[in-house]
C-alpha cells in the first residue's frame, strides 16, 4: 500500500477548514483512501484539536489509525493516553503513557500527564513519584509544581499545596490558575483574609476575568460582608452576563441583607440562564414561604422536584407548606418521600413526628421522635420534644430517661429538673421529687411560685414546708 497522497489540495483545505466535523470527515476520507502519508502532520494537528475540544472518540479514531502505521511514535501514545483520560478510561490511559515513556523516558510533559491520571485514580504516591521524576528532567517546569499543588490539595494538605502553587507563580507569574487554587486552599483553611488577598492578586493580573470577581465575592459572602460581595458579583455579571453562579450567590447575599425581592430576581435570572437549576427554584420557594405566600412556594418546590426527583430538602420544605395549610395527607406523603430519600436525616423523621403529634397520633409520633433522636443524639430540642410526648402519653419512666438526657446536654436548664420533679411526684417518689425541685429552684427561683400554684396539695404538706425551710 502506498501512503503518498496524489492530491495535495488537502494542505490548503486543512489551513482553511471551518469546523472540526468538516476537518474530521475529510481526514477520515483521506485515511480510508489509503493515501495519507503527506497528511500525517495535519492529522496530528487535528488530534490536538480533538483533545482541546473534548472530541475524544474522534481523536481516538485518528490516533489509532496513525499508530497502526507508526507504533513506535511516543507522541502518538501520549495523545492516545490523553484521549482515553478524557473518556475516563484511566487504566488504559496509564498504559499508553507508560508506553510513551518506554519510547522516550525523558519527556517531562508525558510524566505530568501520567501523574494526572494517577491522581484521578487516587494513586497518590505514584503520582508524586511521576512528578518528582519530571522535576529531575526539568526543574523549571511550572506545570509540575502546579500539579504537585493539585496533588496535595486533593489530599487536603493545603499548606503544602499553597507552597507548590507559589513556586509555580515564581516561575510563571502569569499562571493565573494558581491564584484560584491558592484562594481555594485558604478558604478550606478558613483563612479568608489571605483568600481575599489572593483573589485580588488574580484580579490585578486579569481585571476582566469574571471568575476572579466571583471568587472574591464568595469569600466576602463567607465573611458576611454582603454589600461588598454583591459589588463583586455585579462586576462578574457585567463582564459575563450568563455567569450563573455569580447570579446565584448574589441572590444569597441579597437574602442575607433582607432584600428578598432582589434575591428572588437574582434566582429568577439563574432560571432564565439555566432552566434546569433546581436549587434556584428551591431558593425562590424558600423566600416565598418566608413571605407567607405558601401556594407560590409550593409551586416552586414542585418545580424543583420535577427537575430533581430525589431533592430531599424540597420534599421536606413542601411538606411543611402542606402542613401549614392543613393538607395533612400531602404533607405526610412528602415527609415519607424525604425519609425514603435520606433515611439517615433526623429532620424528616422529626417533621413526620410533629405532624402525627398535631393530629393526635401520639404513640405513633413517639416512634418517629425516637428515630429522630437515634439519628441525632446530641440534638437537645429533639430530646425535649420526645420527653414532652412521653409525658403526655403517661410514659413516666421513658419521660424521665429523656429528661435525664436533656440534663446531660444542658445541666443549667431549670425546666428539666422541674419536669422530673413532677413525674417523681406522680410516681410517689417524693424524696427524688424534692431533690429535683431543689435543683430547679436553685437555677430559677421563679419556678417556686409556679409549683405552688400547680400543686397546692403538696405545698401544704409538712414535708414540703420542711423542705422549704432547708433551702
Amino acid at each position: 500500500m502506498s501512503f503518498n497522497n496524489p492530491d495535495n489540495n488537502f494542505d490548503e483545505f486543512f489551513e482553511n477548514y471551518d469546523s472540526f466535523d468538516e476537518a474530521f470527515n475529510k481526514c477520515k476520507e483521506i485515511i480510508e483512501s489509503g493515501y495519507f502519508y503527506d497528511s500525517v502532520e495535519m492529522i496530528e494537528d487535528l488530534i490536538e484539536d480533538a483533545i482541546d475540544l473534548s472530541r475524544f472518540d474522534e481523536g481516538l479514531y485518528l490516533v489509532n489509525e496513525l499508530l497502526n502505521i507508526y507504533p513506535y511514535n511516543s507522541e502518538l501514545w501520549s495523545y492516545k493516553g490523553q484521549l482515553l483520560q478524557g473518556l475516563f478510561e484511566f487504566e488504559q490511559a496509564l498504559q499508553c503513557f507508560e508506553k510513551s515513556l518506554s519510547l522516550n523516558p525523558n519527556d517531562d510533559d508525558v510524566l505530568i500527564s501520567k501523574a494526572i491520571t494517577e491522581l484521578q485514580m487516587e494513586l497518590y504516591e505514584q503520582s508524586e513519584d511521576s512528578l518528582q521524576k519530571a522535576l529531575e528532567i526539568n526543574p523549571l517546569n511550572s506545570e509540575v509544581y502546579f500539579n504537585l499543588g493539585v496533588l496535595y490539595q486533593k489530599q487536603q494538605i493545603y499548606d503544602k499545596a499553597i507552597q507548590q502553587y507559589e513556586i509555580c507563580l515564581a516561575l510563571d507569574p502569569d499562571f493565573s490558575d494558581c491564584y484560584y487554587e491558592i484562594g481555594y486552599c485558604y478558604e478550606c483553611l478558613e483563612d479568608y483574609e489571605n483568600a481575599l488577598k489572593t483573589y485580588e492578586r488574580s484580579i490585578d493580573l486579569d481585571p476582566y476575568n469574571p471568575f476572579g470577581w466571583s471568587n472574591k465575592g464568595d469569600v466576602l459572602l463567607k465573611m458576611k460582608n454582603y454589600e461588598d460581595a454583591i459589588e463583586c458579583y455585579d462586576f462578574a455579571t457585567t463582564i459575563q452576563d450568563d455567569f450563573v453562579n455569580a447570579w446565584f450567590e448574589k441572590g444569597i447575599a441579597y437574602e442575607n441583607l433582607g432584600k428578598i425581592d432582589k434575591a428572588i430576581s437574582c434566582f429568577k435570572k439563574v432560571i432564565e440562564l439555566d432552566p434546569e437549576d433546581e436549587s434556584a427554584y428551591y431558593n425562590i420557594g424558600r423566600l416565598y414561604e418566608d413571605y407567607n405566600d405558601i401556594f407560590t412556594a409550593i409551586t416552586y418546590y414542585t418545580k424543583a422536584i420535577e427537575i430533581s426527583p430525589d431533592y430531599y430538602e424540597a420534599y421536606l420544605a413542601r411538606g411543611y407548606c402542606y402542613d401549614s395549610i392543613g393538607k395533612i395527607k400531602l404533607a405526610l406523603r412528602d415527609f415519607n418521600k424525604a425519609i425514603s430519600i435520606s433515611f439517615e436525616e433526623s429532620e424528616a423523621w422529626n417533621a413526620k413526628a410533629d405532624l402525627l403529634y398535631s393530629i393526635g397520633e401520639l404513640e405513633e409520633s413517639i416512634f418517629y421522635y425516637k428515630k429522630a433522636v437515634e439519628l441525632d443524639p446530641d440534638n437537645l430540642n429533639l430530646w425535649i420534644t420526645l420527653a414532652e410526648a412521653q409525658f403526655e402519653a403517661n410514659n413516666w419512666l421513658e419521660a424521665l430517661e429523656c429528661y435525664d438526657k436533656c440534663i446531660i446536654l444542658n445541666s443549667q436548664e431549670s425546666d428539666f429538673y422541674y419536669a422530673k420533679a413532677k413525674i417523681n411526684f406522680i410516681l410517689n417518689r417524693t424524696l427524688e421529687a424534692l431533690e429535683c425541685l431543689k435543683k430547679a429552684f436553685e437555677l430559677n427561683p421563679n419556678i417556686k411560685k409556679e409549683f405552688e400554684e400547680e400543686f397546692p396539695e403538696i405545698r401544704s404538706s409538712k414535708l414540703f414546708k420542711k423542705f422549704l425551710d432547708e433551702i
